[in-house]
């Protein structure tokens, strides 16, 4: 045995002479300090490019009124991100937001117009409405087992429906036509159009971000649902009651997605059919780019507003250098696409 190991042994050394890449080396990180650079800062960088070339072709991109144009058209967008990146933290994926938010607004806006109630109840049923589809989502995601991004897809449809079936496939509006061939009495309170308004806006926006940064990353709940996101069974092994908070990471998503929905519905002052669609992907958008934000590595509230920043820069800037409206998911899609593959590329 002594005599065969000899042999093996001194095989190996002769191999590992003949061919100096057979010894060990120690890795190099030098080929990817580039790579870890635009991890952490290509989004931040890509920002501040944009401002240079939109401010170099139009001056009026950086006026004060443009800025603040800017903010107010990726508040709705930011409030809906931040649900999804609550659900992303439990290792989730909630595609069904922008129903939700079609929903939320037309509970909202058909409660003052049909009903005639006060904003108090218009909202809390807005955010009862979600709550069901929250409650839903988690339930058979949970209980049922069905994977997350499957299910969010199926609710997505049905959520779409009822809200037109609801509806009945018409704009929600005052002075409607009613299906009797009556005009609807109701009216939408005056200080209910002041929650789309700037700065009022902007504000429920920069809160949300706020709430939610200091929830997931500076209180126990937050960091279980980091912990479950990393490794599920890990954190169910801790005793993390891994079901408790993926019912309600759903719950908080659909929540935002109620305030998103009534933001809008303040803004328009209408409910319009199927009007949360065109905020999914920039929501999707928006909260993938924030992963990678500053090296975060992972879905966090802040990375997400920068994303929507991103994506509202770059809307406005090609507005403003008339790129037609139809060329803008090419663009969307192809940050978003970057984003996910510096995401994946980086979890290797």
């Amino acid at each position: 045995m002594k005599k065969n190991y000899y042999f093996i042994q001194q095989g190996v050394n002769k191999v590992s002479s003949a061919n100096p890449e057979v010894q060990q080396k120690v890795p190099s990180k030098k080929g990817f300090e580039l790579f870890d650079f635009l991890y952490k800062y290509g989004t931040i960088i890509t920002i501040l490019a944009l401002i240079v070339i939109f401010s170099i072709t139009n001056p009026a991109f950086m006026d004060g009124g443009n800025i603040v144009n800017i903010l107010r058209s990726i508040s709705i967008v930011t409030i809906i991100a931040i649900g999804i990146t609550i659900s992303l933290s439990v290792d989730g994926f909630d595609l069904s937001v922008g129903s939700t938010v079609s929903l939320t607004n037309a509970v909202v806006i058909s409660m003052f117009v049909w009903f005639s109630q006060n904003i108090f109840v218009a909202l809390l049923a807005a955010i009862g409405a979600a709550l069901v589809v929250g409650a839903f989502n988690s339930i058979m995601i949970v209980k049922v087992k069905i994977p997350d991004m499957l299910m969010t897809l199926a609710t997505m449809f049905i959520i779409q429906g009822i809200a037109l079936t609801y509806t009945k496939g018409a704009t929600v509006s005052q002075n409607m036509v009613m299906p009797d061939g009556s005009f609807s009495t109701g009216t939408i309170p005056e200080v209910f159009s002041k929650i789309g308004q700037v700065p009022w806006i902007i504000v429920i926006m920069i809160a949300a971000v706020l709430l939610v940064h200091i929830f997931l990353n500076y209180t126990k709940h937050g960091r279980y649902m980091y912990v479950i996101g990393g490794n599920k069974e890990a954190a169910r092994l801790s005793g993390i009651p891994v079901n408790k908070y993926k019912i309600t990471a759903y719950l908080m998503s659909a929540t935002f997605a109620a305030i998103g929905g009534i933001v809008l519905a303040s803004r328009v002052m209408t409910a319009e059919i199927n009007s949360g669609a065109p905020y999914l992907m920039d929501a999707v958008a928006a909260a993938f780019i924030g992963s990678s934000v500053l090296g975060a590595g992972k879905p966090n509230a802040f990375g997400t507003f920068v994303g929507a920043v991103l994506i509202g820069i770059l809307q406005n800037g090609l507005v403003m250098m008339s790129v037609p409206y139809y060329a803008m998911d090419i663009v969307k899609g192809t940050v978003l696409a970057l984003a996910l593959a510096l995401t994946y590329y980086k979890k290797k």
